[in-house]
């Protein structure tokens, strides 16, 4: 039990730290290669919804692939799994993420913790956070219940990849994300005040999303 445990976090903690190393470090080659903000924008959902994808496919049997808390929320309100489990997911996740952030920033000669200066606290930003997590469980919950858990992979990446361009927060949809971007003063940051907001605005964009889908898709 202990070993299928340690396996399961490990998938969290490796998944979760290439997210964000693909999120961070794709952000900050964008803005080496161009000084257009929607190429910027385009290279940085594409190299995202990409790695995500694999990331997927490469973790999904061992951990679920949650690779965000919001997720492990979701599967912990639906009984699969316990509260000790959820909590050490939620943990594994942020630790990944944040050490995936700092490899990005040592990998582009940045300093190892950049802490970001973007500050994002608006409200059409909170609300649109709210909008782009509700749009992301309701496909994975959706997906899951359909009994299609051969295209989650595919379903996520490409809602995430379309997000990014429809939702003006470019779809953090993510606690664990979010906490980590506040690392890195690139591209793909977020002040550390402007962070709080958009983590409560995730936790409304889940359970509203949870709410919905119990109804439109009950088990």
């Amino acid at each position: 039990m202990l070993n299928e445990l340690k396996q399961r976090l490990t998938a969290e903690f490796v998944g979760t730290f290439f997210l964000l190393l693909a999120v961070v470090g794709s952000g900050i080659m964008a803005e080496t290669l161009s000084t257009d903000a929607g190429l910027q924008l385009l290279a940085n959902s594409f190299a995202t919804a990409g790695a995500l994808a694999c990331l997927i496919l490469t973790f999904g049997r061992v951990s679920g692939a949650h690779f965000n808390p919001v997720v492990t929320l979701w599967a912990r309100l639906e009984g699969g799994l316990s509260n000790r489990t959820a909590v050490s997911y939620v943990t594994a996740q942020v630790a990944g993420g944040i050490l995936g952030v700092i490899a990005a920033n040592i990998m582009f000669d940045l300093d190892a913790v950049h802490w970001s200066t973007k500050d994002r606290s608006d409200p059409a930003l909170w609300f649109s956070e709210v909008i782009a997590t509700f749009g992301l469980l309701m496909v994975i919950i959706g997906v899951v219940r359909s009994r299609k858990d051969h295209w989650v992979a595919v379903s996520v990446a490409a809602y995430i990849g379309g997000a990014y361009f429809f939702t003006s927060s470019t779809s953090f949809a993510n606690p664990a994300v979010t906490v980590a971007r506040t690392f890195s003063d690139t591209f793909a940051g977020i002040a550390p005040a402007s962070a709080p907001m958009f983590v409560a605005c995730q936790l409304v964009g889940c359970l509203a999303a949870v709410g919905v889908m119990r109804i439109t898709h009950p088990k």
